[in-house]
């Protein structure tokens, strides 16, 4: 008989839902019952996606009698964590203090009102690798509920008290400078694998914000370790495991130091951010290997993670039929059977197949070297050869279609949407293709016609059995505002559409009104959300940037496009708050560190008036979209839209000669204006690109 999650949206909720635990959602009424049952509430938290997850619901959730000692003792309550960031971050804080360390599933012990006493992450049925077995854990925690009650309860308001003590803006603000970057630059240096690429050893992850700054970093400064550092760590994680040679689309992290052996989930705002770091690779390096990268995975996610009306899904299972990583591995044999014995022998010794297999006695393909430098080595036409391995490629994706595929998670979370929407604005910009164009217009048109509701954004919701979205009832988070308004910004960089800047403006006054803290600090849930134990405000990046950290790096951009000094005052306040901290752990705030580079500028600012469908005009366009310039802001008066004396980088400028013309400012203060590309490309440094790449 299924459980109260039955009517739940989450596709997490819904698997426990037939589970023998009786299991509520988040919500009033489970809390209102564990207070007049007098329980304590068992806080199970996980996602989708989440491979230890699944093997605790196996061997525990679904197990009758511990099921019945969870049911009797307590108030089971099961929450999916990519829907509830807010109440994830607060008691995975709280087991990170009592434990020193965390993860998914986490299971959390807490008073009826919701203070955590004791807590962890997975816990096999019985004793195991070194931890006791679930049912023990149960047992001991309903005694100590029934002897100890005092000494519970005085443990959960220490907890509190330090929960909110942490919530707490602190620090004193100091001056942004660039020593702070050239700082963050040397300490990232000190955990570089220089042999493997990435930071520190295993398990690796992307660390797509890191990668970002360095980029940056060597555009700032010429710095050649910086941009080294990153487009190394890139060209690793792509030729390894962690990334699918197939499909595209890269796994969640790898397990190993040598990026071969992924977790083997695949979630949409992983792909979202490595698709913006590996356009910009091929920006700065001009290296087709990051553009082919980038498009593979934007076309994994059309083709696999992108609903019929423009939404894009969460994420894809580590498992399937119950395996971790069944769908992605080989057998040598079955390779051979499928591309034949002449074919098979080279791309065997490419992707590193072998009879005895590289993981569980099978096979997950690898790169053993560049293809270039592989088709060198065989005395082959580098293209031919690589057009050879193409076809090789598609006939065995074709064969792994017809297996049984991984649970997709398909509900649509604003938040991811919206990075995946600054990816496909970003891929447009850059590459020119008008199907990414297309499906970011469609997604911030999806967004603002299914998730936006009276001037608020909401959280998430899925399709129904017939196709029709059902958006849930969860208002949205710092994180949702701040990177749907930041996916809306590049849609305008990529086509100077007035409308996606005018829409993430009133979403970003919106963000600004319902989270901004009296200290200057933006928190994560807004002014009228949920009354939790604590109101979490973080700035710290994890596997998605921090709201913060976004916030500031569209508060930031947007002061220059509206010339509105508030969004820049509100930024500075936040970074210069946070200087100290970042300076001491780059690694972990790299979105924020970013920011900082644009804060301290110089930026230059473009205006250039024209119409868009002028070749005239998309020729300047070429020049700034030719290269990485991080620092350049570019708004165009499209005289096909009418006026624009609201926006002071516009206001009063003309045509000369009745031709598209570019004023390249500072502080908005502009130089001559210029029509030719080529007298843009020395005003603003690079080179002449005479069209987009097909």
């Amino acid at each position: 008989m299924p459980n109260r999650l039955i009517h739940e949206t989450s596709p997490y909720l819904l698997q426990h839902a037939n589970n023998p635990v009786d299991w509520s959602a988040w919500g009033q009424e489970a809390l209102q019952r564990a207070k007049e049952e007098d329980k304590p509430i068992l806080l199970s938290v996980g996602y989708s996606a989440c491979h230890w997850c699944h093997v605790m619901e196996h061997e525990s959730f679904e197990n009758e009698e511990i099921a019945a000692l969870m049911n009797r003792y307590f108030v089971p309550i099961k929450v999916d964590r990519e829907e509830r960031p807010d109440i994830d971050h607060i008691y995975m804080n709280s087991v990170q203090i009592m434990t020193g360390q965390g993860g998914w599933p986490m299971t959390v012990f807490l008073t009826p009102d919701g203070k955590p006493f004791y807590g962890g992450t997975y816990y096999p049925p019985e004793d195991r690798y070194g931890r006791p077995g679930f049912p023990k854990i149960l047992q001991a925690v309903a005694v100590a509920w029934q002897e100890k009650r005092d000494e519970i309860i005085s443990q959960g308001e220490a907890m509190a008290e330090q929960l909110n003590a942490m919530a707490q803006v602190s620090g004193t603000s100091s001056e942004l400078t660039i020593s702070l970057l050239a700082n963050a630059v040397k300490k990232l240096s000190n955990d570089f694998d220089d042999r493997l690429g990435g930071f520190g050893g295993a398990p690796k992850f992307p660390q797509p914000m890191t990668i970002d700054f360095l980029l940056r970093y060597g555009v700032r400064t010429g710095s050649e370790s910086a941009t080294q550092m990153a487009v190394f760590t890139l060209e690793r994680m792509a030729m390894g495991g962690m990334y699918d040679q197939l499909g595209g689309g890269f796994h969640r992290y790898s397990t190993d130091e040598y990026w071969l052996v992924p977790h083997f989930e695949k979630m949409l705002y992983d792909n979202a951010q490595l698709v913006i770091s590996y356009l910009h690779a091929y920006q700065i390096t001009g290296d087709d290997f990051h553009k082919k990268v980038a498009v593979e995975t934007l076309e994994y996610v059309l083709r696999e993670m992108t609903a019929p009306d423009g939404g894009f899904y969460s994420a894809q299972d580590a498992d399937s039929e119950g395996v971790e990583g069944k769908f992605f591995v080989w057998k040598d044999g079955e390779i051979r059977d499928i591309l034949g014995a002449e074919d098979f022998a080279l791309f065997s010794r490419l992707y590193d197949v072998t009879p005895r297999g590289n993981w569980e006695h099978a096979n997950i393909l690898n790169l053993s070297a560049p293809v270039d430098s592989f088709a060198k080595s065989m005395g082959q036409d580098a293209a031919a050869f690589e057009s050879r391995v193409d076809e090789m490629r598609k006939k065995l994706l074709a064969h792994r279609e017809e297996r049984i595929k991984p649970m997709r998670d398909e509900k649509i979370l604003t938040s991811w949407n919206g990075m995946m929407l600054a990816a496909f604005a970003e891929a447009a910009v850059v590459l020119g293709d008008d199907r990414y164009y297309l499906a970011a217009i469609r997604n911030a048109e999806f967004i603002l016609s299914e998730l936006y509701r009276d001037d608020i954004l909401l959280r998430t919701g899925k399709h129904n059995a017939e196709g029709k979205f059902i958006a849930s009832t969860i208002t949205g988070f710092l994180e949702d505002y701040s990177n749907f308004a930041d996916g809306l910004l590049r849609l305008y960089a990529a086509t100077f559409d007035i409308r996606w800047l005018e829409t993430a403006v009133k979403i970003v006054d919106k963000m600004l009104l319902q989270f901004m803290g009296a200290e200057g600090n933006l928190f994560d849930t807004p002014h009228d959300g949920e009354d939790l134990i604590c109101r979490p405000s973080d700035n710290m990046d994890n596997a998605t940037p921090a709201g913060n950290s976004v916030a500031v790096d569209v508060l930031l951009r947007l002061a220059i496009l509206t010339g509105n000094n508030d969004y820049r005052q509100t930024a500075d306040t936040i970074l210069t708050r946070m200087v100290g901290i970042i300076g001491q752990h780059p690694g972990a705030f790299g979105r924020l560190l970013s920011a900082a580079d644009f804060s301290i500028g110089p930026v230059k600012e473009l205006a250039i008036i024209g119409d868009m469908k002028d070749t005239s005009t998309q020729s300047l366009l070429n020049v700034v979209r030719s290269q990485y310039r991080p620092n350049l802001i570019v708004q165009v008066a499209d005289t096909a839209q009418g006026s624009f004396d609201s926006y002071p980088l516009l206001a009063n400028r003309e045509r000369i000669s009745n031709a598209a013309t570019a004023y390249v400012c500072e502080n908005y203060v502009c130089k001559l204006p210029v029509t030719s590309p080529e007298m843009l490309a020395q005003e603003i440094g690079g080179r002449v690109r005479k069209s987009l790449p097909n």
